[in-house]
């Protein structure tokens, strides 16, 4: 049966970390699953408790934090380098727990859609509601105006307005989409040697999307596989620094906007993305200064 690389990035989420590897062998029961942790520079029980329980698992020390596609590329180089390497290969987040079955689904449908270079599972956020950043349609211009207007909120069942998360799909159906998210992306190891690794520009957030728009330049169909489930915490690790999380996230928006719509976008409405780009980022830093202020306030109630 196919083999199967994972690799997951871990920074300061070493009880996260635990549940997830544990969760790796009956995610994927028909083969055998090669797994790469990436340390960024944790300075938690990780690395302690990486080698205490899971011996197995290849752990990398990254020199220093260079960012989620950073390390990521450091294992991926090694895979792609490898002259027997496992047929697949996954990105993985430590805050995820596989349920049992996931990964023989993906890997089923990407043998049976040899025009598939991706797929990724459907994420349930704790609350066992849709992670909608697992399925998604690249932001173009038309689709960032509907959502900085705040129109796709409005009309979430429109093919229109609300294409971004792809509100209108029933979560329950596999469909072709733009990108899915990184914590949780599964292709063919030949695929990732056509397409090359993540592009580190992206410190964090923006990288998967980046990455599956190269994935659709060359040719490859973006599948959301909804029978194989992953359960997501979300932010684990970016929201131990908000104020940098928030400027990373805009920042990833800017990044790929300028490099694939910014040229073609008439000039007015160009900035007029950039301005709502900014001024969201600047009403985000508000609230996380406020956020302390009223949770005290909460506190002493």
């Amino acid at each position: 049966m196919p083999k199967l690389a994972v690799v997951i990035v871990n920074y300061n989420t070493a009880g996260l970390l635990k549940a997830c590897l544990a969760s790796l062998p009956d995610g994927y029961r028909a083969g055998g699953v090669d797994i790469y942790v990436v340390d960024n520079g944790s300075v938690d029980d990780s690395l302690q408790m990486l080698a205490n329980e899971f011996p197995s698992v290849t752990v990398i020390a990254s020199s220093h934090n260079g960012g989620f596609a950073y390390a990521n590329n450091i294992a991926l180089s090694r895979i792609m380098a490898m002259t027997d390497a496992p047929e697949y290969t996954c990105i993985l987040n430590p805050d995820t727990v596989v349920v049992p079955g996931a990964f023989d689904i993906l890997i089923a449908y990407l043998q049976a859609h040899p025009d598939v270079g991706v797929v990724g599972p459907r994420l349930l956020l704790p609350d066992g509601t849709l992670d909608r950043a697992c399925r998604r349609s690249f932001p173009t211009p038309e689709v960032s105006m509907w959502r900085m207007l705040g129109v796709a909120r409005l009309f979430p069942r429109s093919q229109r307005f609300g294409r971004y998360n792809m509100t209108y799909v029933d979560e329950h159906q596999t469909i072709d989409v733009d990108a899915i998210v990184g914590a949780c992306m599964l292709m063919p190891t030949s695929v990732l040697r056509e397409v090359g690794g993540l592009d580190d520009t992206y410190f964090m957030y923006g990288e998967d999307l980046d990455w599956c728009y190269r994935f659709k330049q060359y040719g490859w169909r973006i599948v959301y596989v909804a029978d194989a489930v992953v359960h997501h915490i979300k932010r684990a690790a970016s929201r131990q620094q908000p104020v940098q999380t928030i400027r990373h996230f805009y920042d990833a928006m800017r990044i790929f906007f300028r490099r694939y719509y910014a040229a073609t976008t008439p000039q007015p409405v160009r900035w007029l993305i950039e301005s709502g780009i900014t001024i969201a980022e600047q009403a985000a830093l508000v609230r996380n200064r406020l956020r302390p202020q009223r949770a005290a306030r909460g506190s002493a109630l």
